[in-house]
């Protein structure tokens, strides 16, 4: 620095001086400390101890240790980084720096304070800050008004109005061209039946229709449509069933006919009638078991809602009863069926084949050894008789049971699943998936932002960061806190007095921006008391201004008429060389 100084911006003169040291002098003055003390300076990155002795430092006695005011904010950054990481952007270091001086504090037993915070109660509720990010609440949609409503309603009414009159008119349109076509239809059946035999297959040829019968199916099916849309009831059951058979009969002729009456062509003909009837008979069956079951569902619909409104409580632990039992069947038989794991809980040890398989797969087995060796050591003469091939029906029918009943549990399971989630708003179904669904990753339910999430809490971070001052292996450094480093340069001055050693510790000045901290002169009279003989006389103060005294003693230090005696001109820069600067010493006289 003298170097820099001197030979590149041509200083006349320089002194040197320690912050802590102007301080203290500058305090001495105002009566806080006396001549014979210790002063403590807690800096920015490093934290000294300096032993005055009849008003003068002795710097063979100081100490030093890396740690400061920048470890404090840094640790308490680091702790709201991972506290609030969605928040990391607020915390820049100025505003965690306000923070550390606004609410940080020394705990007087720091063991006591974490289980103070770890318990939780009133106490430490009090202790805890809250620091509010700025937040703007969602816009809340107001009701609307009487005017608004009525309004909308006639918006509504004037909309179904103008469908309804739509509708209507594509009503009349559609009975006005099902008539038409109901007329033509009776027309042309009319002069069918005024045509010779023998010119009828021309005169249809000429209509577009291949018999008879497919004008009078053809005028059936246009009734029923006229009716439907005229809303007329519709006919009676039987009424219904006499013209199904009428027009089945109509329809395929050639069924009940005896096959020696038939030509190849009319055999191959009855065949495709027969397929036709056939297929079109399990259509018609399938539709009317669809439309049983879904009578058959309405029906337990209704008694579950007249069981539910007789008491709410019991059916609804009826239900979640039901789906346990249900949930377990199901997955007590994937287990079994696809050996996912054992029924008695262990996954260790070795398993046989007839263990992992379930009823049918056994069945199975057994059917298919028997075929293998009922016969003896002969010949394999399997499938030579038809009463073979019944074994695979048999493991088809085992399997297909099984299945079915697979199927029906899980769609009793889904029923009631849907069935509790419209009556109980916090049931939750478990999902599991299987071997024919993929994996659904659910989207987590996301919800709005509110006050409480622009909120930052500081509660055991208040102290546990400036607690590095007295344990700074909190944040990794392998050093002594600031009460054990008073008992070092005590044990470092050059003469081991008693009456010494009692002055230092009856004046210990606390000077620097961590001094600020509350609590650390009682938490360190009570370290240093550890360390001194029982009845050490113990006094810890503060400076007047920790911040600014040490600026106040140096410009008193320079404003003084003797100052130009204690500096370090040019010439003894350039005569004594740079080694003679090391052993300057200023003297402190304010």
């Amino acid at each position: 620095m003298a170097e820099l100084l001197f030979e590149t911006y041509g200083v006349r003169s320089v002194a040197f001086g320690v912050d802590a040291v102007f301080s203290y002098k500058y305090n001495q003055l105002h009566g806080i400390c006396e001549k014979d003390g210790l002063a403590i300076c807690p800096g920015f990155t490093t934290t000294h101890v300096i032993p005055f002795v009849d008003g003068e430092p002795v710097y063979k006695g100081c100490c030093r240790t890396n740690i400061g005011g920048y470890h404090i904010t840094d640790y308490l950054k680091q702790l709201l980084s991972l506290k609030y990481p969605h928040h990391m952007a607020r915390f820049t270091w100025e505003k965690v720096e306000d923070l550390k001086m606004e609410h940080c504090y020394i705990a007087p037993d720091y063991a006591l304070e974490a289980q103070l915070f770890q318990k939780g109660g009133k106490e430490a509720e009090d202790k805890t800050r809250c620091w509010q990010l700025p937040w703007v609440p969602l816009p809340t949609e107001e009701p609307p008004s009487e005017e608004e409503i009525a309004r909308k309603a006639a918006i509504r009414e004037r909309q179904g109005q103008r469908l309804r009159e739509m509708a209507e008119a594509k009503r009349s349109s559609r009975i006005n061209e099902l008539e038409n076509q109901l007329h033509g239809l009776e027309f042309l059946l009319q002069q069918l039946g005024q045509v010779q035999e023998e010119d009828i297959p021309s005169f249809l040829s000429e209509t577009g229709y291949a018999s008879k019968q497919e004008i009078e199916l053809t005028l059936t099916k246009v009734t029923q449509s006229l009716r439907k849309a005229k809303g007329e009831p519709k006919p009676e059951q039987a009424e219904n069933e006499e013209k199904a058979d009428s027009c089945t009969s109509d329809k395929y002729p050639l069924i009940n006919v005896p096959d020696n009456m038939l030509t190849p062509d009319q055999l191959k003909e009855k065949k495709r009638q027969i397929f036709l009837k056939t297929t079109t008979e399990g259509r018609q069956r399938a539709k009317q078991k669809c439309v049983e079951e879904e009578l058959e569902r309405e029906r337990k619909t209704q008694q579950d809602e007249e069981r539910r409104l007789e008491n709410p409580q019991l059916y609804l632990e009826q239900m979640h009863t039901k789906y346990k039992e249900l949930y377990e069947k199901i997955e007590l038989r994937k287990r079994l069926k696809t050996n996912g794991g054992h029924t008695n809980g262990s996954n260790s040890g070795g398993v046989g084949r007839g263990e992992r398989l379930n009823a049918a797969q056994r069945e199975r087995m057994r059917l298919l050894t028997t075929a293998a060796f009922d016969r003896g050591k002969g010949e394999d003469t399997f499938g030579a008789k038809d009463e073979d091939w019944q074994l695979y029906k048999l493991m088809g029918k085992d399997n297909d049971d099984d299945d079915d009943g697979a199927d029906e549990d899980e769609a009793e399971l889904a029923r009631v699943s849907s069935r509790l989630q419209e009556i109980d708003s916090t049931f939750v179904p478990k999902l599991e998936p299987t071997a024919s669904q993929p994996t659904i990753t659910e989207v987590p339910h996301v919800r709005p932002l509110t006050k409480e999430d622009f909120q930052i809490v500081l509660g055991v971070e208040r102290f546990r960061c400036p607690e590095i001052l007295f344990h700074p292996n909190l944040v990794g450094i392998d050093q002594v806190g600031l009460d054990e480093m008073t008992g070092v340069s005590i044990r470092r001055l050059p003469s081991k007095d008693k009456a010494l050693e009692n002055r230092l510790t009856s004046s210990v000045f606390m000077t620097g921006g961590c001094s600020l901290f509350p609590g650390i002169n009682e938490r360190l009279e009570a370290g240093i008391r550890m360390l001194r003989p029982c009845g050490s006389p113990i006094k810890v103060a503060r400076a007047l201004d920790p911040v600014l005294d040490a600026w106040r003693g140096a410009s008193l230090y320079a404003a003084n008429s003797r100052f130009h005696q204690q500096t370090f001109s040019r010439a003894d820069y350039y005569e004594k060389g740079e080694d003679w600067l090391r052993r300057y010493q200023v003297r402190y006289t304010l």
